[in-house]
């Protein structure tokens, strides 16, 4: 298996720190890893999550440190082989690592304008060939991740239902972030695309993206928010102070890295719906991540 490399807040943990100390007590870990999904620039969601860090060091007691893994696949193989404790994964992404480690258990969803759910929204070039969702045909299409919910499950299925089905009627072009995406097609590299709705917003809200080359030719059926997840193998008592801690969170600046009002209660069942997604397009869940 291809080894993926780890960035995080400090320095690279040795092999050691990762396979030692973890593994001979990891139903009560000295420090907890927290893995967030790298859909944007790695420094700067590290960035952003250091009052996250502070409230968790200082509501469980122990040191805390924020990890963003190089894609999505390798946040599911840290999660599956213990390198973390708990993981804040898109909703595809939670699937498919519940597929390789039905251990992991789902505690917490975001919540934004009384919603649990988000869409994903096609974008095109105002300029480009594509004009409304069926000019996609026989021209490239951005996608984000692979295992991206809104930058590839869903909007992929969004296009099936409209009778586009990649690498037959479009090609598939995988750019790996959202704002990747977005800048991609509205530079006009690609004709269109596709990514999470809330982060398009704020790109555009915080002039990262012109929204003057950009158009929304489509947004796809509601998603089940991003779900946080922890471990299932550590301490009942920690794991509730975990779930406790996220749950009871109030700051605004904290819930503005996760780009929600509140967390609510979730569990697996929620993301049935991501299975149904997968079904349509005959993904293999278990040969995916």
């Amino acid at each position: 298996m291809k080894r993926r490399t780890f960035i995080a807040s400090a320095a690279t943990a040795s092999l050691f720190a990762l396979v030692g100390p973890a593994v001979a007590d990891k139903a009560n870990p000295d420090k907890l890893r927290i893995a967030l999904l790298p859909d944007e620039n790695a420094s700067t969601i590290i960035q952003n999550a250091q009052p996250l860090k502070l409230f968790l060091e200082k509501t469980l007691g122990k040191p805390v440190e924020i990890i963003v893994t190089t894609d999505y696949s390798s946040m599911i193989e840290a999660m599956r082989f213990g390198r973390i404790e708990v993981g804040y994964f898109g909703p595809f992404s939670y699937v498919l690592a519940k597929s390789k480690a039905p251990e992991i258990e789902p505690f917490a969803v975001g919540v934004e304008k009384g919603k649990p759910n988000y869409n994903s929204i096609m974008i095109a070039n105002v300029d480009g060939p594509v004009k409304v969702l069926a000019d996609v045909k026989g021209k490239p299409f951005a996608f984000g991740d692979q295992a991206s919910t809104s930058s590839h499950l869903a909007p992929r299925a969004h296009l099936a239902k409209n009778g586009l089905i990649g690498e037959k009627d479009y090609k598939v072009v995988h750019l790996g972030k959202h704002d990747a995406v977005a800048r991609a097609v509205a530079a006009g590299q690609i004709p269109a695309g596709a990514l999470s709705e809330p982060i398009y917003r704020v790109l555009v809200e915080t002039n990262k993206v012109d929204a003057s080359k950009l158009k929304q030719i489509a947004l796809s059926d509601p998603i089940p928010n991003y779900p946080m997840t922890v471990q299932g193998y550590l301490k009942p008592e920690l794991k509730d102070a975990i779930k406790k801690a996220f749950l009871e969170l109030k700051d605004p600046e904290i819930l503005k890295l996760f780009r929600v009002e509140r967390l609510a209660p979730a569990t697996d069942k929620d993301y049935d719906v991501l299975r149904d997604m997968a079904k349509i397009l005959s993904l293999d869940i278990a040969k995916l991540g």
